[in-house]
């Protein structure tokens, strides 16, 4: 008895002790150095001034590979012990990046380290715990549902994060990965449909971040989502789906939406996607979805169409067009902060001559064309490239996030908030000619100037201080409004204002409102007269 109550009272201590540093080597260490996802424990590394933590290539989805291509992403696979995130994961299957015109390496990705295990995501913080609830900022890249990465240098969230959101970038599927359509996928389906996976792995992320986004400081009941361009318009499409309920509060979209066809882009329907599947499987010689899954995927990429890929109305993460979602009230209730910039056109060719400017409006508009050529008038060769750039802005951007706005604002108490981004790019004589140009403004708003090289002004610098200001503002209330920036005016029905980002920031009449009212129409009459093609 005597022997035994020392024993039992002597390894106790010892079972203690050992116990501790077993849940000890598993356990976070001091503040976020070490956090603890639904997979497992991950490290990252610290900002050079030790004020960030920041994680990259966090899985938040099975790869995609082999069988699972052309499905809804699966949740990760768990791991054991601590995994390192300290570099960002593969980029999505893309051609090799390429500088054009005024898009530099900046804008591309960084390397060519492509792969269908593409499915990674990538966390900025500055919260010294899990109990801080920042606002969350989840960056939505574009690149024409072709071509992009969570791992773009302009797409940096250390400036972000600095001053107070926890900032989340991610990967998606692109291209033929991510927006093909076939009858055999659709019939193999679970919810029978097919084509919108790119769409999909967004939700994915977006449901990453509210199971996980609280052990990294932020507040999983206050996410807001930005993108800019494919970005905006995948937002668009996440905001009227019904798969997004309460996976976030607020959105920014720059640059984009999908609301209204017109002869540049549309959405296609299901049905119309699949048999563009049939006619690629065809191309490829594969006579099943087993054949193309056994294509690799360079192979596979080098082999199909570049351009065209894109979300469809498929009946599930889409139910309907969106217009039609829109229009009767069923989109998401969100708070809402969208805008265009100056030179956000889009020529795609070499511009046209006068005369071959109005045989392409004729073409494109029908007739209508008459009206869309008194409103874009072409009568020189220098004027018709006037109207060709502020056609193809108004018609690709304008009128979407205009008439998004107009849409979101009649939602019962949402917050709309519209942007004018004016500022022409300082630049050497080769890029001074794109002015404003599209994706000018992320450099601005993400306060990432310093990854964009360009010849910067002091009041460069003061602007992408007041526009990340704002940003932030809008991802903490659904107000940009704050003591640094001067006052931005809501948008609603009565007020049509929105906000000039440049070398004045003050609220004015959207310009040239009554045109963008003109083209909306005719666009629609043209989508009436027939679809789109694709």
């Amino acid at each position: 008895m005597h022997f035994s109550f020392r024993v039992k009272y002597f390894v106790f201590p010892i079972v203690l002790t050992l116990l501790s540093l077993a849940i000890f080597a598993q356990a976070p260490s001091n503040g976020l150095d070490t956090v603890r996802v639904q997979s497992g424990f991950i490290s990252g590394t610290r900002s050079p001034d030790s004020t960030l933590h920041i994680f990259r290539g966090i899985p938040f989805a099975a790869p995609p590979i082999g069988a699972w291509r052309w499905k809804a992403p699966r949740e990760a696979e768990h791991w054991t012990g601590i995994r390192a995130c300290d570099a960002f994961g593969p980029h999505p299957m893309q051609a090799p990046p390429m500088a054009f015109g005024v898009y530099t390496a900046e804008f591309l990705i960084p390397d060519s380290r492509v792969s269908e295990d593409c499915l990674y995501l990538n966390v900025w913080t500055g919260a010294k715990s899990a109990t801080e609830k920042r606002p969350v900022i989840v960056w939505i890249y574009g690149g024409g549902f072709i071509n992009g990465s969570g791992a773009v240098p302009l797409y940096d969230g250390s400036a972000m994060a600095k001053k107070g959101a926890v900032f989340v970038s991610f990967n998606y599927r692109l291209g033929i990965f991510g927006f093909f359509s076939h009858p055999d996928l659709t019939r193999e389906s679970p919810v029978h449909t097919s084509g919108n996976y790119g769409l999909l792995d967004q939700l994915a992320a977006l449901h990453w971040v509210q199971r996980n986004i609280q052990a990294f400081g932020g507040d999983p009941a206050n996410v807001t989502i930005d993108g800019q361009s494919a970005g905006a318009m995948s937002i668009n499409c996440l905001v009227a789906s019904p798969l997004s309920k309460g996976l976030f509060r607020r959105a920014i979209a720059e640059s984009g939406a999908m609301l209204i066809s017109n002869p540049l882009s549309g959405m296609p329907l299901l049905a119309q996607d699949e048999k563009d599947g049939l006619k690629t499987a065809e191309k490829l010689g594969a006579s099943s979805v087993d054949d193309l899954r056994k294509i690799p995927a360079a192979v596979l990429l080098s082999k199909v169409k570049l351009f065209g890929w894109m979300p469809i109305v498929d009946g599930h993460v889409i139910p309907a067009p969106l217009a039609e979602i829109f229009a009767a009230g069923k989109e998401n209730p969100v708070d809402l902060l969208t805008g265009w910039n100056a030179d956000d056109a889009v020529i795609f060719g070499a511009p046209k001559n006068a005369e071959a400017y109005r045989q392409q409006v004729l073409s494109q508009f029908g007739s209508s064309a008459g009206t869309m050529l008194g409103a874009y008038p072409g009568t020189t060769d220098s004027e018709a490239l006037i109207s060709q750039l502020q056609m193809s802005r108004d018609m690709v951007f304008a009128v979407q996030n205009f008439s998004w706005a107009r849409w979101q604002s009649a939602q019962r108490g949402a917050k709309v908030y519209l942007y004018f981004f004016a500022r022409r790019l300082p630049a050497t004589p080769a890029f001074a000619k794109y002015g404003a140009f599209h994706c000018g403004e992320i450099a601005y708003a993400l306060d990432n100037l310093e990854f964009l090289h360009r010849p910067w002004e002091a009041m460069d610098h003061q602007l992408a201080s007041k526009m990340s200001d704002y940003w932030l503002n809008f991802a903490r209330t659904g107000n940009p409004n704050g003591q640094t920036v001067p006052e931005w005016p809501p948008f609603h029905a009565g007020h049509t204002v929105q906000m000039v980002l440049g070398e004045e920031t003050a609220p004015r009449p959207v310009p040239d409102s009554a045109r963008l009212d003109l083209m909306t129409a005719t666009l629609k009459q043209v989508q009436a007269a027939g679809p789109v093609s694709h």
